[in-house]
C-alpha cells in the first residue's frame, strides 16, 4: 500500500544582500546577508533613518564545501555565457573618492562599500 505524503511549500522572500559576513565555530558556517536602506521619514524629526536587514543562512562544514563548488561552478557557467564579471565603474569611482578623504581627512568615516 502507497503512503501519501501532504508536502507545504513556503518559497522565501526576495532579499537583495548590500553586505556579507561569514563566520564559523567547530559546527557550523554562518553566513550573515544584510541589506542596508536609508529611508526618510517625513514625519520624524531626525533627517534620516537606516533599516538593517538580516538573513542568517547556517551550514555545516560540509554542506559549506558542496555550496563553495557549486558558487564556483555557477560563477565559471556565468562567465562563460557574458563574460568576466568586473567591479562596476560607479563602485570603483566612490572608493577612489573614499581613498581620497582617508588620505586628506583623517578620523573621518569612510563609505562602506559592498561585500568588502
Amino acid at each position: 500500500m502507497e503512503e501519501k505524503i501532504n508536502l507545504n511549500i513556503n518559497d522565501g522572500d526576495a532579499f537583495f544582500a548590500h553586505q556579507a559576513s561569514i563566520n564559523f565555530n567547530p559546527a557550523m558556517f554562518f553566513m550573515d546577508f544584510k541589506n542596508i536602506t536609508p529611508r526618510i521619514d517625513e514625519r520624524s524629526q531626525s533627517r534620516a533613518t537606516i533599516v538593517l536587514k538580516h538573513n542568517l543562512v547556517m551550514l555545516e562544514p560540509y554542506h559549506a564545501l558542496l555550496f563553495r563548488g557549486l558558487l564556483d561552478k555557477v560563477i565559471k557557467d556565468y562567465e562563460k555565457e557574458f563574460g568576466k564579471i568586473q567591479k562596476p565603474q560607479a563602485l570603483k569611482e566612490i572608493e577612489k573618492k573614499n581613498k581620497k578623504r582617508k588620505m586628506s581627512a583623517p578620523g573621518k568615516a569612510s563609505i562602506p562599500t559592498y561585500f568588502g
